[in-house]
Order: C-alpha cells, then sequence, then structure tokens
C-alpha cells in the first residue's frame, strides 16, 4: 500500500515539475542570450497579444519572479494531481486558458507575463473544491492551502504594491478560473464518503406518514335518529 502511495505522489510531481523545468531553461536561455521575451506576454485587446494567452505563463521578468512562482506551481500543481487525478489535466488546462483569455478581455494595456495568474487558479481550485466537496481529506488541503498561500489574495489589490508592478488581473482571473472549474466539476473526481449512520439518520428524519380517518355524518340520518319533544 504504501509503495502504490509513493508512486502516485511520485507521479503527481511529473507535469509541475517538468512545466516548471521548461520554465527555467527559457529564463537561462533568455538570459544567456541577453534576449528579452516580454513580447510573448498577454497583451489586451490586441490581436498580436493572443498568443500571450498560452505563451506568457512561460515568461518571467527575472529569476526572483520566476523563483516565487516556481515552489507554489510545485506544491499546488502536486496536490491536483494527487488528489484529482481524474479531472486535473482538465482543471489545470481551463485554469491556464481562462485566466490568459479574461486578461486579455479585460486587463490593462501592457504585456502581462509570468504564470501567477496560474498559481492562482491552482490554489483558488483547491480551496473552493474542499469546501463544496465537504470531504475532511480535502478540507485538510483546502486549510493547508489557505494557511500556506493565504496571503496572495492581496495581490488583486494593486494599491497594496503601488510600487511593483504587479498584473493584479491575472491574480484576479485566476482565482475566478479556479473557483468556476471547482464548481463544474464538482460531482466528478473524489466525493466525501457517506456512512452507514448517515443513512440511518436520513431515515429517522422520514418517518411513516400518519393518516386520520375522518366519518362523515349525514344531517338528515342525524336527525332521524334522534327523537325531539
Amino acid at each position: 500500500m504504501a509503495e502504490v502511495e509513493k508512486k502516485k505522489l511520485l507521479y503527481s510531481l511529473v507535469y509541475p515539475s517538468v512545466f516548471i523545468l521548461v520554465l527555467w531553461i527559457i529564463k537561462i536561455i533568455e538570459y544567456i542570450f541577453g534576449l528579452d521575451l516580454g513580447f510573448l506576454g498577454v497583451f489586451p485587446r490586441k490581436a498580436s497579444g493572443l498568443i500571450g494567452i498560452i505563451t506568457s505563463p512561460f515568461i518571467h521578468g527575472d529569476f526572483q519572479h520566476l523563483f516565487a512562482n516556481s515552489v507554489p506551481l510545485l506544491i499546488l500543481g502536486g496536490c491536483i494531481f494527487y488528489f484529482y487525478k481524474e479531472i486535473s489535466v482538465s482543471a489545470v488546462i481551463f485554469i491556464y486558458l481562462a485566466t490568459g483569455l479574461w486578461v486579455w478581455l479585460g486587463g490593462r494595456e501592457s504585456y502581462h507575463i509570468g504564470a501567477s495568474g496560474v498559481v492562482y487558479g491552482l490554489a483558488s481550485f483547491l480551496v473552493f473544491s474542499g469546501i463544496i466537496r465537504k470531504d475532511v481529506r480535502l478540507l485538510a488541503i483546502t486549510f493547508f492551502v489557505t494557511f500556506i498561500y493565504g496571503s496572495m489574495v492581496w495581490g488583486i489589490f494593486p494599491d497594496f504594491f503601488p510600487e511593483k508592478n504587479i498584473s493584479y488581473e491575472s491574480h484576479l482571473w485566476g482565482i475566478v478560473s479556479g473557483l468556476i472549474i471547482a464548481v463544474y466539476f464538482r460531482k466528478e473526481g473524489p466525493q466525501r464518503k457517506k456512512y452507514d449512520w448517515e443513512d440511518e439518520e436520513e431515515e429517522d428524519e422520514d418517518p411513516e406518514p400518519y393518516y386520520t380517518t375522518h366519518t362523515t355524518i349525514n344531517k338528515d340520518s342525524l336527525n332521524k335518529n334522534f327523537n325531539h319533544e
């Protein structure tokens, strides 16, 4: 059993690890050759900026920016592929594409780069999915993500970081996309285990219906049976 869980854990880290490796390779190449790939970001409402829906998560401003996204991508991505294996690929793809599309539709006219929108989407999915499913194991993940990354919510308010050039739109739409896909897949993937005692409670709440019988007395027959003086 332990061996099976170990393999499952390792498998859940494969996709996030490969994605992060690609991010670092791109950044190293960009650094070595003195390239600036910022033009591959999402540029809202420009046809040329549509490519950024696909490419923007691969581009980061500097190594600090990349590192800040790498750790949560590994942890949150691993959690999704471990606990939500059946729906993980579909959920991640939706978060990835929907976040980029909505930034393109409603973001500021500037190049939006980085995978932070995806990070926010993954965190949002884990939090809301655990709440919706009401499963003890998944709620534990909800509390873990909230405890570790709860402060990320301030990233959707630009006034809190006036000195930083942060794409708060990516953060906001990442949260929204995670919530939407959590609701959409609420009946798929892992479900809360239902115990026998819950069925017994439901039966107790629905007792056998109680019926009362009513006898109808005809007024004429009533008069015949009684003598009047």
